[in-house]
C-alpha cells in the first residue's frame, strides 16, 4: 500500500511529502503550510477547470470527426470547412495588432540566436552535460563525428584526420574571422598588441579584418594562452598551449577551438522521460533542485577511471580595455513541464481522484527554481523562472496556464511574471490560432517553437475520419508544414518578438548523421529562428556554425518588413493520399517502418522506464526516439487501419515480426527483456494499444498507454 500524509485535503505519497517539506523548502523563506494550502487551492479550485478543457477538446474531436465523416476525402468547399471549425470554436476570430510585453528576459531568451538541447531531467548525468554544453570542442566534434564527410575509424588517434580536423576548422576561422591579409593557417603565433589581436605570420603581421571581434583574452600579451573572439553575439575561443599534443604539432600552438555551444537547453518533465508515479516525479524534481542550487554531482566512470561530474564555473578573462570579461560556463536552464492531460498517482485530490500533472509541475518546478533566484551567478541573470508548456490546444488553454502560474506566483510571493512560459506550437488548433495563444500570455511568453513531430501527430488524428494519409516521409511535403513552419516566425515577429523572446525550431532527430545536419539544419536559422532544438553537446557545437553564418537578428528583420507569408487555408489543408496508389511494396515499408519504431521506442519505455534513447531503425540507423515520434507512427498505422489500407491481421503480423528485429538489435543489452517468442509483456502489449487502440487516443497522444503498461511493468518488479 502506497504511504500518503494529508496536506490540506491533498494526500500525498509521502516520500514526495518529504522531499517537499525537508529539501525543496529547506532554505527557502516560505513555510510548508502556506505551500501546501496554496497548491490544495489550485488543485480544487483549477482542477475543475482543466477538466472542463480537455471535455471541450474531446466535444470538438467528436464534431471534426462527423463533419469528415459526413464529407469524406479532400475538403471541397474551404470557406465551409472554415465556417464549421469557427461555429464550433475551433477558429477564434484574430484581434488587433499587438506586441508581447513580457518584461527581465535573459540574453539567451532575447538577444543571443544559438543551440537549444532538450534533456531529460530524470538522467543527471545527461542534465549535467546539457547544462555544461555551452561551450564545445570544435576539434572533438569534427574528429568524432562524420561532419567532415566520413566517420573515424578505430579507436586510437588518427594524425591524418587530426590534419583535416585542424585545416577544416582553421578554414572556418577564415569565413568567420578573416585576417586582413593571408589565412589563420599561416599563423605563426598570436599576441594582443596596443590595438587588439595581433596574428604573426612570415610575412608580417596581421591584424582581424573586423578588429572589434577580438573580446579578450587569457595569459599574458606576448603568449596568451587563451583568445576570445565575438560573433553574431556568439563567442569562439582559441586555446593555446604549445605543450599540449595537438598544440606542440601547430604551428600556433592552438590546441582546441572552443565554440559557445548550446546557449540554452530544456530540461525535461514530458517527451524525453518515463514519469508515472510518486518515485519518478521525486527524482526529477530532486534532479532540478539540484541544479537550481548548484549543487547537483553525478559520479560518472569513462575511460576507465571515475570522476564527480558538477556544473561548470564561469570563465574570466581580460577584456581589450584591460576589465574583466566574464562569460557564462552554463546553458541558460529552462524546465518543461507535462501538459494539461495527464494525472499522476503522488498526490490524490480530496476526493480520492488523481490530481493533474500539469498543476503539479508548475507548482514544483517553480518552488524549486526559487533557490536559482535567491543566489547570484545562477541561471537567470534577470530573476526569472522559464517554463516551457507543451500540448495546449488554443487560446483558451494557453489563459489557463497564464492564470495558473499567476496563482503560483501568488504563493510563492515573487512578482507578476516572474514565471516566463514557452508556447508550444505543436497542437494544430494552436497553430491555427497562434496569434490568439501569443495574447493569450502576451506579458509571460518568452518562446515559441515549430515541433514537427507532435505537429503530425495532432494532424493525422484531428483529421483521422477524413480519409488514409500520405506516408510519414512524405508529411514534410505537405502544404500545410510550409504554412506552419512560416506562420510560426510570421506571427512570433508580428507580436514582437524581436530583442524580447525565443522563436524556436525542431529538433535533428539523427544524432550519427552530422555532415547531413550540417548541410540542412541551417535552414532554420535562415527561417528567423533564434534557436533550434539539438541532440546532443556535440549537434550543439556544429550548430552554432550555422549561427555565426547567419545573423538572425537580420533575417527577422527582413521577414518582419515583408509581411505575412502563411496563408490559413494552406495551414488547413489536409495531408491525404488522395488520388495516390501505393503499391503492396511500399505498403508493407510503411507499416513494417512505423511497426519497428513503436516497438524500438516503446520497449525501453515500459520495461526500462528510458523516455528518450537513440532506436536504430529498421536499416539499423540510429534515430532519435521520443514520445512525438512515437505518437506519428502509431497515428499513421491507426488512421491507414481505419480506412482498411491494412488490415488489423497483415499489421499485428508485421507487430511481431518486427519484434523479432527489435529483441535482435537489443540483444547486447544485459537488462533487455525480449519481446518474441511470447509477445505478451507489457511492452508488446503497449505498441499494439499505441496501434489498434490508437484512434481512440485522447488527440492521439502515447501517455495514457505508457503510462499504464509502465505502472504494470513497475507492478510487476515490485
Amino acid at each position: 500500500m502506497t504511504e500518503r500524509v494529508d496536506r490540506h485535503g491533498l494526500q500525498v505519497e509521502a516520500g514526495l511529502a518529504a522531499f517537499v517539506d525537508e529539501q525543496a523548502l529547506t532554505g527557502l523563506d516560505l513555510s510548508a503550510d502556506a505551500v501546501w494550502k496554496g497548491f490544495s487551492g489550485i488543485v480544487h479550485e483549477m482542477g475543475p477547470e482543466n477538466r472542463r478543457l480537455l471535455d471541450a477538446r474531446r466535444e470538438m474531436q467528436e464534431r471534426i470527426d462527423a463533419w469528415h465523416r459526413d464529407n469524406p476525402g479532400p475538403v471541397q468547399d474551404r470557406d465551409a470547412y472554415e465556417g464549421f471549425l469557427r461555429e464550433i470554436g475551433y477558429l477564434v476570430e484574430e484581434g488587433a495588432d499587438f506586441a508581447i510585453d513580457t518584461p527581465r528576459t535573459d540574453p539567451e531568451i532575447a538577444t543571443v540566436a544559438g543551440p537549444q538541447l532538450v534533456v531529460p531531467i530524470m538522467n543527471a548525468r545527461y542534465a549535467l552535460n546539457a547544462a555544461n554544453a555551452r561551450w564545445g570542442s570544435l576539434y572533438d566534434a569534427l574528429y568524432g563525428t562524420d561532419a567532415m564527410g566520413d566517420a573515424p575509424e578505430g579507436s586510437d588517434y588518427d594524425p591524418e584526420r587530426g590534419d583535416r580536423v585542424i585545416a577544416w576548422a582553421k578554414g572556418l576561422l577564415d569565413e568567420l574571422f578573416p585576417l586582413a591579409a593571408g589565412s589563420h593557417r599561416e599563423v605563426t603565433a598570436y599576441q594582443i598588441g596596443p590595438h587588439g589581436l595581433v596574428a604573426r605570420t612570415e610575412d608580417g603581421d596581421r591584424q582581424l579584418a573586423a578588429p572589434d571581434a577580438f573580446a579578450g583574452h587569457s595569459g599574458p600579451s606576448d603568449a596568451p594562452t587563451a583568445i576570445v573572439l565575438r560573433n553574431n553575439a556568439l563567442h569562439v575561443i582559441l586555446n593555446v598551449d604549445r605543450e599540449h599534443r595537438i598544440g606542440s604539432r601547430d604551428q600556433a600552438g592552438l590546441s582546441d577551438i572552443e565554440m559557445e555551444s548550446a546557449v540554452s537547453a530544456i530540461m525535461d518533465c514530458e517527451d524525453s522521460v518515463a514519469a508515472v508515479d510518486a518515485e519518478d516525479k521525486v527524482l526529477a524534481y530532486s534532479n532540478w533542485l539540484g541544479l537550481m542550487k548548484g549543487d547537483l554531482t553525478e559520479e560518472v566512470a569513462k575511460g576507465g577511471r571515475t570522476f564527480t561530474r558538477r556544473l561548470s564555473e564561469d570563465r574570466t578573462f581580460t577584456a581589450p580595455d584591460g576589465g574583466e570579461l566574464r562569460l557564462k560556463s552554463r546553458a541558460l536552464m529552462l524546465i518543461r513541464n507535462v501538459g494539461h492531460l495527464m494525472t499522476n498517482p503522488a498526490i490524490l485530490d480530496r476526493d480520492g481522484e488523481e490530481v493533474f500533472e500539469g498543476l503539479m509541475d508548475a507548482m514544483m518546478t517553480s518552488l524549486i527554481a526559487l533557490h536559482d533566484l535567491n543566489r547570484e551567478g545562477g541561471n537567470s541573470e534577470t530573476g526569472s523562472i522559464y517554463v516551457v508548456k507543451p500540448k495546449m490546444h488554443g487560446p483558451e488553454e494557453v489563459a489557463f496556464t497564464d492564470r495558473l502560474f499567476g496563482r503560483v506566483e501568488e504563493i510563492l510571493g515573487v512578482p507578476a511574471n516572474t514565471v516566463k512560459i514557452g508556447i508550444m506550437d505543436e497542437e494544430r488548433r494552436t497553430s491555427a490560432n497562434l496569434k490568439e495563444c501569443i495574447r493569450a500570455a502576451k506579458s509571460r511568453v518568452a518562446f515559441i517553437n515549430t515541433g514537427f513531430l507532435d505537429r503530425t501527430g495532432d494532424e493525422i488524428h484531428t483529421s483521422m475520419e477524413a480519409g488514409p494519409m500520405v506516408r510519414k516521409g512524405e508529411m514534410k511535403n505537405s502544404d500545410w508544414i510550409r504554412a506552419y513552419e512560416d506562420g510560426n516566425v510570421d506571427v512570433g515577429l508580428a507580436c514582437g518578438f524581436r530583442g524580447k523572446a525565443q522563436i524556436g525550431k525542431g529538433m535533428w532527430a539523427e544524432p550519427a548523421l552530422m555532415e547531413a545536419m550540417l548541410e540542412q539544419k541551417i535552414g532554420h536559422p535562415k527561417a528567423g529562428a533564434n534557436c533550434a532544438w539539438v541532440p546532443s553537446p556535440t549537434a550543439a557545437t556544429l550548430h552554432a556554425i550555422h549561427y555565426h553564418r547567419v545573423d538572425v537578428a537580420e533575417v527577422q528583420e527582413e521577414i518582419a518588413n515583408g509581411g505575412r507569408r502563411a496563408a490559413l487555408g494552406d495551414l488547413l489543408t489536409l495531408p491525404l493520399a488522395s488520388g495516390k496508389n501505393y503499391s503492396d511494396e511500399e505498403i508493407t515499408a510503411e507499416i513494417e517502418n512505423n511497426a519497428q519504431g513503436i516497438l524500438g521506442y516503446v520497449v525501453r519505455w515500459v520495461d526500462q522506464g528510458v523516455g528518450c534513447s537513440t532506436v536504430p531503425d529498421i536499416h539499423d540507423v540510429g534515430k532519435m526516439e521520443d514520445r512525438a515520434t512515437c505518437r506519428i507512427s502509431s497515428q499513421a498505422l491507426a488512421n491507414w487501419l481505419q480506412h482498411g489500407v491494412v488490415t488489423e491481421e497483415r499489421v499485428m503480423d508485421t507487430m511481431k515480426k518486427m519484434a523479432e528485429v527489435v529483441d535482435r538489435q537489443n540483444a547486447g543489452d544485459p537488462n533487455y527483456r525480449p519481446m518474441a517468442p511470447g509477445y505478451d509483456g507489457p511492452a508488446f502489449k503497449a505498441a499494439c494499444d499505441l496501434v489498434f487502440e490508437g484512434r481512440a487516443q485522447p488527440s492521439g497522444y502515447t501517455e495514457p498507454v505508457l503510462h499504464a503498461r509502465r505502472q504494470e511493468r513497475k507492478a510487476m518488479a515490485g
